[in-house]
């Protein structure tokens, strides 16, 4: 009973509602925030008609829990296949979905078909031409787009170890926010985030390069098809559940704001450095919280509109427990959990087959079972394996002669015929045998 006044809303129905309040607070027009949410004039009218009627929850669709009505049945899928294959070889995806629709009365998008060939192995992605690139202009509130990327350099030009520069620039006015790491990875990437969320709050969306930190290079799976899912890298996980869009560039240009920003901070900043004879990471860093402030002042813009798209954290809200690296791992039948070269020992009594495992930035682990806390421990030493006792002597028989061995035929030795270990009495030598026992009597 204490649940029904709860409102659950996911991050991307979050985001769509402080759009939406800012529409009805007069911050800027319907159509602003039908470009910024991806979605038609007609569609905001909609959602704020029933925000005003329903409140809060008049921004979660009608759909959620439905099962989607467009899913294509498994026996579709192989026989579109199998035609593919005997009747459709040489065709194209676009060609042969009008083929198999006109022909066959199969009705497949040809990108639903493509990638079913990609996976089945039928298709090769093909290259495309150069296209021509054209400046962009910048976008226009503060937060509505942020590009991200890492620069490795010798920033300390050999007086300190090899590190990168992970930096973000606010694409509307030009704001840098940067940090040093020791690499350039998941969690130095998680960690930028936080401290960038934190000081300005989420952005809309974040545009960077297609880093396998960034874009998981898994291949789509048949699973991923039909559930109209593609595989996450940690990141793209993380702020997915943040409601922030990631928008992947193809190419260094696409995204130049960024690149001429570390071709400008490869010579003032390196030079900055040098004066102050800094060497280290945590100097760098502790430099940085002085040096971009100036920076900002200098070289940033104002913005087209005043409005900050940027999302404040909620209060109490736990954004670590967002971003870390989350790993599904399997409960063995001894309650132990092997991750990272360790093994942990569960001390709740669960029917888990699987735990999932969080990782922290500061180090520290979590394990949890459908969102549930599990308490658990290291094992740091094994037990030793008993040893076991000496073994019993065993009395060794000699082997049994084959069937085709003299000893089993019989053979003949003196004056006597033997036949398995004994001797055959016989006419000519039972005499000799009976003087013989006379003699001993």
């Amino acid at each position: 009973m204490a649940r029904e006044g709860i409102l659950m809303l996911r991050q991307k129905e979050l985001k769509r509602l402080h759009i939406i309040k800012k529409v009805l607070e007069k911050g800027f027009k319907q159509v602003e925030a039908a470009g910024i949410l991806g979605l038609s004039s007609r569609q905001i009218r909609r959602i704020v008609k029933r925000v005003k009627l329903e409140g809060d929850k008049g921004v979660i669709h009608k759909s959620r829990g439905q099962p989607s009505k467009r899913s294509i049945p498994d026996a579709v899928k192989a026989k579109i296949i199998g035609l593919y294959r005997s009747q459709y070889g040489d065709f194209g995806p676009t060609l042969a979905s009008e083929k198999l629709q006109e022909r066959d009365q199969l009705r497949v998008s040809d990108e639903t078909l493509r990638l079913w060939l990609l996976e089945s192995g039928d298709w090769e992605k093909r290259r495309k031409t150069r296209r021509h690139r054209r400046w962009r202009e910048r976008k226009g509130h503060r937060g509505e787009m942020v590009q991200m990327d890492g620069s490795h350099h010798d920033w300390f030009e050999e007086r300190g170890p090899e590190c990168v520069l992970m930096s973000y620039i606010d694409d509307a006015t030009g704001r840098v926010f940067a940090r040093f790491y020791e690499y350039e990875g998941t969690m130095p990437a998680m960690d930028s985030f936080k401290q960038y969320s934190r000081k300005y709050g989420l952005p809309i969306s974040l545009y960077l390069d297609r880093h396998t930190t960034y874009k998981s290079p898994a291949k789509v799976s048949m699973e991923d098809i039909l559930n109209e899912e593609v595989p996450l890298s940690e990141f793209e996980r993380a702020l997915k559940e943040l409601g922030v869009e990631l928008i992947h560039a193809m190419s260094p240009q696409a995204k130049g704001r960024v690149e001429r920003l570390f071709r400008t901070l490869q010579d003032r900043l390196v030079k900055e450095m040098r004066l102050r004879g800094i060497g280290t990471i945590e100097e760098a860093n502790e430099f940085l919280k002085q040096y971009l402030p100036v920076y900002n002042r200098r070289f940033s813009v104002l913005p087209r509109q005043r409005l900050d798209l940027h999302r404040p954290l909620p209060k109490g809200f736990n954004l670590d427990a967002v971003l870390c690296i989350k790993t599904e791992r399997r409960l063995r039948n001894d309650f132990t959990v092997a991750h990272n070269k360790k093994l942990y020992q569960i001390e709740d009594r669960t029917r888990a087959s699987k735990v999932m495992v969080h990782e922290y930035m500061n180090g520290s682990l979590r394990m949890t079972y459908r969102d549930q806390p599990l308490r658990f421990k290291e094992i740091a030493t094994r037990p030793l394996k008993q040893e076991k006792g000496p073994l019993k002597e065993q009395i060794r028989r000699p082997p049994l002669p084959a069937a085709n061995h003299p000893w089993r035929k019989g053979f003949k030795f003196g004056r006597h015929r033997y036949e398995r270990g004994k001797p055959i009495l016989t006419p000519q030598n039972a005499a000799v045998c009976a003087m013989q026992g006379e003699a001993q009597g």
